[in-house]
């Protein structure tokens, strides 16, 4: 229970115990009505009085209904000389029935001093709840460096690894921290030592926290999880103080897990020059370093850390010892994200169309959290339209609406916006088709999505992690088709291709600078690729090219981007009568897909040019 909850229930207690109190008691304002000595005498001889009770001076009279009356008397005079005075005959006061009542201590106490007791009281509980909420201000402030770390429970819904799809490597390397756990003797006998600090790396999205999860749901041991934004505070000295205090709940428990979530918060490099000999997080990251190991040992302790900037972390947190064993979770192949898709559509009703093998095709490049993203959006996709089950059509619209955007149904294009779109994608397709070392294309739309005003969905008929320069080239000149298309429809430009001129110029420049595919300047790479975010880092760095350098890569980007420039417009005019055919359809359609596109100008050649030595 609640602190706040407890002190208001106590307090609701004794406000009853005072209502209870004050019910025994008659303290009500409304007083008997106080009557005369002749009135009295009247209601006598009327035979209207039942009793009489004395209390000293004062005569409570009570009628035949039960109506009390006051009446005073003096002093020393006792009732049947004051009755008898006013005429009052022996009979008639026979037929009352008097009584003395003797006045008790404790009711004229409690009459004079409660009033005085209930104010008491009251400012007893106040003082207390203030006093209360003081202490509980002060036990924060001496709980501040303690950690802010929550032990994991098991739930009924808890994650296994059953519920990670794919990477079956990383999942067996996780596991042999699971196993250490459930069996240690196994490895001790073979003198083998589990790692002390398992590094989850791999881009955003991949499944770090979820793998963490997984590991908390298959060992049967105490799991803390922190992130490493939660130890640095500040005041200095906090963190610190909380890494101690973690370390020590994780090695009472031992044998324990503990999970640090973006552990890059914490663990970039130290020696930046900034912020003096107590940089709060420099002085965090020396205390974890210490505590995975420093003097003493830290036995039955793994810590699992998770990060998607493994290139800013300090080499001591990496060297053998501390994070040691390092885990890659890198983009899923097909096959994973055909089993991804599965897990998030367990729980999902779909049609009988659904066919998760040409979603996975169509989602290159996303990760597990981008798939997640899909399924759900395609249940929405279905919910916006009353349907009970999710559609083939639902997830499909729902990739481009994760890539691009929502459609924006109700923005208003004339005709000529909507031919000028049509013949801009129209570009960028049959250019697309026609060179053999472009993607295939998918689709072709006019309806505008996010910022776009319409798009050519391009995809890799199989994945590859390594491309030849020919294809970065002819990406290049399918990057600048909507361009020449609009040159050589409409002898001008438009702002429609400012994004493909910015990418055509970002490959060109990773051709020359990043990866050495430079015809003129030669198998060298040129200024510092590590975007490590340090001032005093950058500070220190200086470009390792010369100016002249510098003019001749500027030179050969626009060579390399003329020349895309040019292979396209030559493709736009040789193929005139085709983009007229597509544009047609593209007007009355507004979209096309592969199967309709291929029908309109045949199957592309996308047989490989390159021969690959020994192949």
């Amino acid at each position: 229970m609640k602190p706040l909850s407890k002190n208001i229930i106590i307090g609701l207690l004794v406000v009853i115990a005072l209502g209870l109190i004050f019910s025994q008691y008659n303290l009500s304002n409304e007083d008997p009505e106080v009557i005369g000595t002749s009135s009295l005498v009247e209601k006598i001889v009327a035979n209207d009085v039942s009793r009489i009770e004395i209390l000293q001076n004062t005569l409570a009279v009570f009628s035949a209904d039960e109506t009390e009356f006051t009446v005073k008397k003096e002093s020393g005079e006792s009732l049947s000389e004051l009755l008898t005075n006013y005429g009052v005959t022996s009979e008639q006061l026979a037929a009352i029935n008097v009584e003395v009542v003797e006045p008790s201590a404790l009711m004229s106490l409690l009459r004079s001093i409660l009033p005085t007791l209930i104010f008491l009281v009251g400012f007893v509980i106040v003082f207390w709840f203030l006093m209360n909420q003081m202490q509980g201000a002060n036990n924060k402030a001496m709980s501040f460096g303690q950690s802010k770390a929550r032990q994991f429970i098991n739930k009924k819904n808890k994650v296994t690894f059953k519920d990670v799809a794919g990477a079956k490597e990383v999942k067996e390397e996780v596991a042999e921290i699971v196993d250490f756990l459930k069996h240690p003797k196994k490895f001790t006998d073979v003198g083998a030592k589990i790692p002390t600090g398992v590094l989850l790396m791999g881009p955003p999205g991949t499944g770090k926290t979820l793998l963490a999860r997984a590991i908390a749901g298959e060992a049967n041991a105490p799991f803390f999880h922190i992130s490493g934004s939660e130890f640095v505070e500040m005041f200095v000295g906090v963190g610190a103080s909380r890494v101690r205090d973690l370390f020590a709940k994780a090695k009472k428990a031992a044998p324990s897990i503990i999970f640090i979530d973006e552990i890059d918060a914490v663990g970039r490099q130290r020696g930046t020059g900034m912020g003096g000999g107590h940089d709060e997080r420099e002085q965090t990251l020396n205390q974890i370093l210490v505590e995975m190991d420093g003097f003493e040992t830290n036995a039955g302790v793994i810590v699992v850390a998770a990060t998607n900037r493994p290139d800013v972390l300090d080499p001591a947190l990496l060297r053998p010892g501390r994070f040691d064993r390092r885990v890659t979770l890198d983009l899923p192949s097909r096959k994973d994200r055909l089993q991804i898709l599965e897990i998030h559509a367990k729980n999902k009703p779909l049609e009988g169309d659904v066919n998760l093998e040409r979603i996975a095709e169509r989602t290159i490049g996303f990760s597990g959290a981008d798939l997640m993203n899909i399924m759900n959006e395609g249940a929405i996709l279905a919910a916006r339209q009353d349907k009970k089950k999710t559609s083939q059509t639902h997830l499909l619209d729902a990739i481009e609406k994760v890539i691009l955007g929502p459609e924006r149904k109700e923005r208003v294009t004339t005709e000529d916006e909507r031919k000028l779109t049509a013949y801009h994608e129209a570009g960028h397709a049959i250019v697309g088709h026609v060179l053999p070392h472009c993607d295939e294309v998918h689709k072709v739309s006019i309806i505008a999505r996010g910022r776009a005003a319409g798009y050519t969905m391009s995809l890799p008929s199989k994945e590859k992690k390594m491309h030849f320069r020919q294809e970065f080239i002819d990406d290049m000149a399918m990057m600048l088709g909507g361009y020449a298309a609009e040159k050589e429809i409409f002898g001008d430009i438009t702002t429609g291709a400012s994004s493909d001129l910015e990418r055509a110029t970002k490959t060109a420049r990773n051709l020359i600078t990043r990866y050495g595919m430079s015809s003129k300047m030669g198998p060298r790479t040129f200024g510092q690729t590590n975007d490590l975010v340090f001032i005093g880092k950058d500070m220190n760095t200086q470009r390792d090219y010369s100016e002249k350098a510098a003019q001749e890569i500027d030179s050969e980007i626009l060579e390399l981007v003329n020349a895309a420039l040019a292979t396209a417009k030559e493709i736009i005019h040789s193929h005139r009568a085709k983009i007229d055919k597509v544009v047609k359809e593209l007007l009355e359609k507004e979209t096309i897909e592969k199967e309709e596109f291929e029908k309109l100008l045949g199957p592309s050649n996308k047989a490989p040019k390159i021969q690959i030595a020994g192949a």
